[in-house]
C-alpha cells in the first residue's frame, strides 16, 4: 500500500538577517559560486535589494570568493570525473565565472595529469570496443574522449600515436 506524502512547501524567508544567516551555512558547508548563492536567495523569496546585499556581505566575509570556486570546481571535476578542460570550461562559464577565474583555474590542471588521464580513458574504451573494425573503434573512442570534454586535436593525435 503506497502512502502519499504531503508536498514540501517551498521555504520562504522574508527577514534578510536570518536569510544570511542560512546563506552563511550554505556557503560554509561547500564553495559556492555567487550565481549558485544568488539562486538560492532568489528561491527563499528575497527581494533583489536583499539579495544583493548578502552577496556583497558574504563576499566582504569571504564565504563566497569565485576564483577559490573555479580552482576547486575545476580540480575536483578532472582529478574525481576526468572531466577534460573543454567541459571544465564550459561549466563554469555556465555558473557566470569570470574569465581570468576560469584561467586561474585551468591551472589546477597538470598536463602530465591531464595526458595520463586521456591515455588511460582511451585504454579503458578501447577494452570497450574490441569487436569493433579499426577505423569504427577509432571514432568511437575519440566521441567518448571529446564528449568528456577533451580537446579533438589532442584526442585525435593521441589516438594515432596508439596506433603506431
Amino acid at each position: 500500500m503506497a502512502m502519499d506524502y504531503p508536498e514540501k512547501k517551498p521555504v520562504k524567508i522574508t527577514d534578510p538577517d536570518i536569510a544570511y544567516a542560512k546563506a552563511q551555512s550554505y556557503c560554509a558547508y561547500q564553495e559556492r559560486c555567487q550565481q549558485e548563492v544568488r539562486d538560492k536567495l532568489y528561491s527563499w523569496g528575497l527581494w533583489p535589494d536583499a539579495v544583493e546585499n548578502i552577496i556583497a556581505r558574504l563576499i566582504t566575509e569571504n564565504y563566497i570568493n569565485e576564483e577559490r570556486f573555479a580552482r576547486a570546481f575545476a580540480g575536483g571535476k578532472f582529478r574525481i570525473k576526468k572531466w577534460g578542460r573543454v567541459k571544465i570550461r564550459l561549466e563554469l562559464r555556465k555558473r557566470k565565472i569570470s574569465e581570468y577565474c576560469i584561467r586561474q583555474a585551468m591551472k589546477e590542471i597538470d598536463g602530465a595529469g591531464y595526458l595520463a588521464a586521456m591515455k588511460k580513458i582511451l585504454t579503458e574504451s578501447g577494452r570497450k570496443y574490441k569487436g569493433l573494425p579499426k577505423e569504427a573503434r577509432k571514432r568511437r573512442i575519440a566521441a567518448y574522449l571529446i564528449s568528456r570534454g577533451y580537446e579533438s586535436d589532442l584526442v585525435w593525435e593521441l589516438i594515432g600515436s596508439q596506433e603506431s
